[in-house]
């Protein structure tokens, strides 16, 4: 299957929206497992074991691995949710932004290295900082619109006074990952659900795609209005939440805990038909 068709079977066979990150952090591991990077594997092992009936998708972010040298870790991780949830989507979240054969070999590590299903973005760079993730048949690129940080504002929040209509550059994203730009329908927008007007905006301007939406839960977006900005019959969208589970606890329960959590924001995310 397409990623899309994945993240459709998954999100229908689990009645789910909710999205696990996997941002593993030692020194917020419990103590059974000692604070200790070379543990990270069989922390994010037991979350999903705990989650994979629970969620849509997993969405490990790489620099949580790569800071500890544990991207080997990373690997046999993709490898267990491949055998413990295979209807289970994986999202590397990269951020990658480069060209040419830089953004070639970005391409091969997250599609072949780690045989994810789909990779966020930066799209700054142009459709060829992209090209080369959309030779994968079947994969899913996500892309940087409007993100859930204050500094969004910065650079998305601004207005192309060159183009017509002078809409914002978060506007425009959206607009070139509907249309001209999405050539093999396998583009998706990483949306943060801090703003949740802003969804709704980015969803009537792109009706058709995926939107990853951060920003559930530690950072405080609210749960119901990021389903009533986004979700539409037929256009998906997957909230992530990620330390708000990871560590509801510190003790030796933290899987069992982080499974009570996905449950209970699994619940607030149903859509109200």
């Amino acid at each position: 299957m397409t990623f899309l068709e994945q993240l459709a079977h998954a999100s229908l066979a689990q009645q789910s929206l909710l999205c696990v990150g996997l941002d593993p952090e030692p020194r917020k591991f419990p103590s059974s497992l000692g604070k200790d990077a070379a543990h990270i594997y069989d922390f994010c092992a037991a979350i999903v074991d705990a989650t994979h009936d629970l969620v849509c998708a997993f969405k490990p972010q790489i620099a949580y691995f790569a800071a500890h040298r544990a991207e080997a870790q990373l690997e046999r991780l993709v490898a267990h949710m491949r055998r413990t949830a295979p209807h289970v989507p994986v999202i590397l979240d990269a951020k990658r932004g480069d060209i040419g054969s830089t953004a070639e070999q970005y391409a091969i590590e997250a599609f072949e290295r780690y045989g994810a299903d789909a990779v966020t973005l930066s799209p700054f760079m142009g459709f060829d900082s992209l090209a080369p993730y959309l030779k994968y048949h079947g994969k899913g690129a996500f892309l940087l619109c409007r993100t859930s940080n204050p500094g969004g504002d910065d650079l998305q929040n601004q207005r192309l006074a060159d183009l017509p209509g002078q809409p914002r550059l978060f506007e425009h994203i959206a607009q070139l990952a509907q249309g001209p730009w999405n050539l093999n329908g396998q583009l998706g927008l990483v949306v943060g659900a801090t703003y949740p007007e802003e969804i709704a905006r980015v969803r009537e301007i792109a009706p058709n795609l995926p939107l990853l939406i951060p920003g559930v839960g530690t950072q405080g977006g609210d749960a119901q209005a990021t389903v009533k900005a986004g979700w539409r019959v037929n256009s998906p969208i997957i909230v992530n939440a990620s330390r708000a589970l990871l560590y509801a606890s510190q003790g030796p329960d933290f899987a069992d805990a982080a499974r009570l959590a996905a449950q209970a924001l699994r619940l607030q995310l149903q859509p109200i038909h």
